[in-house]
């Protein structure tokens, strides 16, 4: 195999600050910090958004989500004209595996699954298995982390690339019935000989946030709370040394990258006293433009380009998936759409710790929910900016995130120059992610979006 097999793996609401190569002492997550050893930590890290949806999307296509529709959770659609990272590595003679979570569509037309879609909305329909992957264990939402398929808030079966869904091994812990599903991909592919691309998007630890009892015990003396979202973690955290340590039997650690980060950071909302997820003192939570938002908990392990124990301290993002892959594959796009990312494979090579250009992002809630932030922001290497682009620039903000990653101090007195640049390179980008929105990126003229772009209105929602 002359190019490289790819594994990227996320959880979903897993903090900056819930493991232990991010300095976690109580969370037991001996096999990630094991895979961090072996390969890379990137301490700066960032999500696509503050929650799942759009960050998934910016996985697969190294694009912003606003460029395709799917501005929030459980909105839009990833279009089918959208270039996936799986419908590219296809091309180039991969074998491809979607394992847990999906988010990005519906799975199903015949059914309600999930919270959306079915017969009542045919047009949500987009599953993984219409976006290059050839073999699927898939949900489109959230399931309980004990028992999946029982007790669940918003009804969703595990679907496969036919059509139909998954009846047997489904019992105990989610991320085991995920990863027994992940290895035989894996092994079947190493007995073809072909590489091969697997997204293994864990569900732990976003709710309903159950614990096995064995994995409980381990968290005896906290509180029960505190019992199910530990154990949870460390649960995932065992599937992750099941799947390195199946990588090095089968004698292809060597051509192999493996990939973890999280869509975004620990969930913010109190329920019933249900909030563990630590941001390691980070700004904000989940569905905030603030660190603790986005900055995520994330590592490489590549033999290839990486030294055991290196550390990343340049900005990198979910954006920078789709680039850094292509570069190394050699595929060449078939058009000249825009991508938000940039290939990493310098950073990996030691010829630069600057990004060529900044990581953009939109999102749009009420202001409580997005923990006072403003719905508009952009990294470019040490700065950040946040604003909301209000005339009188009420809410805008500067922070050193190299000297303040606690958001602490707004130096935008010191950096108008910086803060007048950067607002204006996000406006025109707002303007190309409408032309994008709209279909301007596609050969397909009788395109059409299934939500109305959100444009640069101020502020938050007030719904």
């Amino acid at each position: 195999m002359d190019k490289p097999n790819i594994i990227l793996i996320m959880c979903d609401d897993l903090g900056y600050g819930d493991t232990g190569f991010n300095g976690n002492t109580v969370i037991r997550t001996p096999h990630l910090d094991q895979l961090a050893n072996e390969g890379a930590v990137f301490t700066r890290f960032y999500s696509g958004a503050p929650v799942c949806s759009p960050t998934r999307g910016t996985c697969l296509t190294g694009r912003h989500h606003y460029r395709y529709g799917i501005g929030n959770a459980n909105k839009g659609r990833l279009p089918k004209e959208e270039i996936t990272l799986a419908r590219a590595l296809k091309t180039l003679g991969y074998t491809t595996g979607h394992f847990g979570k999906w988010h990005l569509g519906t799975l199903t037309k015949e059914i309600r699954d999930g919270r959306r879609g079915g017969p009542e909305h045919p047009e949500l329909y987009s599953p993984p298995w219409e976006h290059g992957y050839d073999t699927c264990f898939a949900t489109e939402v959230q399931v309980p982390l004990w028992n999946p398929m029982q007790n669940q808030k918003f009804p969703s079966k595990y679907w496969h690339e036919d059509g139909t869904y998954a009846d047997s091994n489904l019992e105990g812990d989610d991320s085991r019935v995920i990863m027994d599903r992940v290895l035989p991909f894996i092994e079947r592919a190493v007995a073809r000989k072909v590489s091969f691309f697997a997204t293994v998007w864990f569900h732990a630890p976003h709710e309903d946030v159950i614990a096995g009892p064995e994995y409980r015990r381990m968290y005896a003396e906290y509180s029960e709370g505190e019992q199910h979202y530990y154990g949870c973690i460390t649960a995932m955290d065992e599937q992750v040394g099941r799947l390195n340590e199946a990588v090095k039997k089968l004698g292809i650690e060597r051509e192999t990258v493996i990939w973890f980060c999280s869509d975004n950071g620990p969930e913010g909302r109190e329920r019933g006293g249900r909030h563990w997820g630590s941001t390691g003192g980070l700004r904000g939570r989940k569905r905030s433009l603030y660190n603790g938002g986005i900055a995520v908990p994330a590592l490489i392990k590549w033999p290839k380009y990486i030294k055991p124990g290196t550390v990343f301290h340049a900005p990198c993002s979910t954006l920078d998936f789709f680039p850094t892959f292509i570069e190394e594959t050699g595929y060449v796009m078939p058009d000249n759409r825009p991508i938000d990312g940039v290939s990493l494979l310098p950073y990996f090579r030691g010829e630069t710790t600057t990004r060529p250009k900044p990581i953009p992002f939109r999102f749009v809630s009420k202001r409580t929910a997005m923990f006072g932030s403003p719905t508009f922001g952009i990294i470019d290497n040490d700065y950040k900016l946040l604003t909301n682009f209000s005339e009188s620039g009420e809410h805008d903000a500067v922070y050193n995130l190299v000297e303040d990653p606690y958001e602490e101090r707004n130096i935008i007195d010191e950096q108008r120059e910086f803060a007048d640049k950067m607002k204006a390179y996000l406006r025109d980008l707002l303007e190309d992610f409408r032309r994008s929105h709209y279909g301007g990126d596609y050969a397909n003229p009788d395109y059409r979006p299934v939500v109305e772009y959100i444009g640069n209105e101020k502020g938050w929602s007030k719904d």
